[in-house]
C-alpha cells in the first residue's frame, strides 16, 4: 500500500465513527488551546517587564530620605525627614567611580493654569543630569541651560499630556502658565513616553530647576538648605550596579556620620533587582501554565491511545482479513498509527484556531498582556503531530502483531 492508499483507508475508518474521532481529539484541542494561550500571556507579561525595564533605566539607582526614629521610637515613613543634600549629590558624583550620572529631585503637585484650561499634574525639579538618567528628549524648543540652574529661573518644560490639555495643537512654547500661583514661561516640551511600567501616564508631568522649585513652589517649611528628596543615580555599566550601591550606601554613612549599626536615614533602590525578582516570578508562572497545558496534552494522548486500543480489539476480524489478502506488518502498523495522527493533528488544528481566539479574546476582556508568536503555533502543531506518534505506535504495534488466523477467528 501506498503512504496515500493508507492515509484514504483511515481517513474512511475514521469517518465510520466520526462522533467518538471528535471526543478522542478534544483532549488534544483542550491542550494544543491551553498552551498557546499560557504560553501568550507568559510572553506578553514578560514584554511587559521589558518595557518597565526601559523605562525606569536597567543601570541606575534611586536614594530617598528616610525618616528614621521619630517619637516613642515609631520609625517614620520615607521621605518625611530631609537627610539627602545637593552636598550628596556632587559627593557621589566625584567619589564613586562607577557612577557616570547623579542628580537631586524635588518634585509635588500642583493646579497647572493657563488661560481658561487648567490641569492638576505633577511638578518636578532637577539638576542636569536628570535628563540624562531618565532618557528625556526634547522634542520642541530648549532644555534649560546654565543661568536657569543657577538662580530662581522661572523657566518650565512640559509633558506631551499636559501640552495637550493646556494648548491643544499648539506647541505652547513661549506661553505663560502658572503652577500654583507663579507664573512660568514655557521654554520647550518633552519627548512623549506614553504609559510608564507600573501604569502611570509618564507624559503628565512639568519640569523645572532644581533651586527654582526649592525657592517657588515647595511648601514645605522646614525644607534646611540644599536638601532634596532623592538623588538619582546612572552608573556606568548594569554589572557595576551592585559594587556602586555598596560604595554609596558606605559613602552617605559616613557624610551623615551614622553610627556602626545605628540604622541608615537613606533607603536606596536598585531598580535591576526590582525587575530581576519580578522577571523570576514571571518565568516561573510561565513554566507553571507552560506544565498545566503539558498536562492536558498528556491527557489527550492518552485518550487517542485508549480509543486506538479499543479500536483495534473491535477491528481484529478486519485485521486478519486484511493480511489474509496479503497485507504485512508494516501495512496494518502505518493504518493505525496514520488514524492517530490524523485524530491528533486535527485537534491540534482546531486547537491552534482556539488557542489563537481564545488568547486575543483573554488580551481584550481580561485586560492582560499578551503577545502572539509564529513560533509557538509552529511548536503546537509539532507538538500535536508528536502526540499522536508517541501515544498511537502501541495499539498501531499491537494490531500489527496480531496472528492473521487468530484474527479471523475472532467473534
Amino acid at each position: 500500500m501506498t503512504w496515500l492508499d493508507v492515509l484514504r483507508t483511515a481517513f474512511f475508518a475514521l469517518r465510520g465513527n466520526w462522533a467518538r474521532s471528535a471526543l478522542t481529539s478534544l483532549g488534544v484541542i483542550i491542550g494544543i488551546a491551553a498552551v498557546i494561550v499560557m504560553v501568550s500571556i507568559g510572553q506578553g507579561t514578560q514584554a511587559e517587564i521589558d518595557k518597565m525595564v526601559s523605562g525606569l533605566g536597567s543601570q541606575r539607582l534611586d536614594i530617598s530620605s528616610f525618616g528614621g526614629m521619630g517619637p516613642g521610637g515609631a520609625r517614620m515613613a520615607q521621605g518625611s525627614r530631609w537627610s539627602l543634600t545637593v552636598g550628596d549629590v556632587e559627593a557621589i558624583r566625584n567619589e564613586v567611580p562607577e557612577v557616570q550620572y547623579a542628580a537631586g529631585s524635588l518634585r509635588g503637585g500642583a493646579q497647572i493654569v493657563s488661560g481658561v484650561n487648567n490641569t492638576s499634574t505633577q511638578w518636578q525639579g532637577v539638576q542636569p543630569d536628570w535628563f540624562q538618567i531618565n532618557d528625556w528628549q526634547i522634542a520642541q524648543g530648549n532644555g534649560f541651560d546654565t543661568s536657569d540652574y543657577g538662580g530662581g529661573s522661572k523657566s518650565v518644560l512640559i509633558g506631551e499630556t499636559v501640552r495637550k490639555t493646556l494648548f491643544g495643537d499648539d506647541s505652547g512654547i513661549g506661553q505663560t502658565i502658572r503652577i500654583g500661583r507663579v507664573p512660568f514661561t514655557v521654554v520647550g516640551v518633552l519627548g512623549p513616553k506614553g504609559q510608564g511600567g507600573f501604569g502611570q501616564d509618564q507624559d503628565d508631568l512639568v519640569v523645572v530647576p532644581l533651586e527654582t522649585a526649592r525657592r517657588r513652589l515647595s511648601s514645605s517649611t522646614d525644607m534646611p538648605p540644599g536638601a532634596v528628596q532623592q538623588i538619582a543615580v546612572g552608573v556606568d555599566d548594569a554589572r557595576n550596579l551592585d559594587s556602586a550601591q555598596s560604595e554609596i550606601e558606605s559613602l552617605l554613612r559616613q557624610r551623615h556620620k551614622i553610627a556602626p549599626g545605628a540604622d541608615d536615614d537613606f533607603a536606596v533602590r536598585n531598580i535591576a533587582q526590582i525587575v530581576a525578582t519580578r522577571t523570576a516570578t514571571t518565568n516561573l508562572m510561565s513554566k507553571l501554565l507552560g506544565a498545566v497545558a503539558g498536562i492536558c496534552l498528556v491527557i489527550g494522548g492518552i485518550g487517542i491511545m485508549n480509543i486506538m486500543l479499543v479500536s483495534v480489539t473491535e477491528r481484529i476480524r478486519e485485521i486478519g482479513l486484511r493480511m489474509a489478502v496479503g497485507a504485512g506488518p508494516s501495512d496494518v502498523r502505518r493504518q493505525f498509527l496514520t488514524e492517530a495522527m490524523l485524530i491528533s493533528l486535527g485537534g491540534g488544528v482546531i486547537g491552534i484556531v482556539i488557542g489563537v481566539v481564545g488568547a486575543l479574546i483573554v488580551g481584550k476582556i481580561g485586560d492582560l498582556p499578551v503577545q502572539l508568536d509564529s513560533k509557538v503555533v509552529l511548536l503546537a502543531a509539532t507538538f500535536s503531530i508528536c502526540t499522536g506518534l508517541f501515544f498511537g505506535y502501541y495499539p498501531a504495534r499491537k494490531a500489527s502483531l496480531l496472528d492473521p488466523i487468530e484474527a479471523l477467528r475472532s467473534q
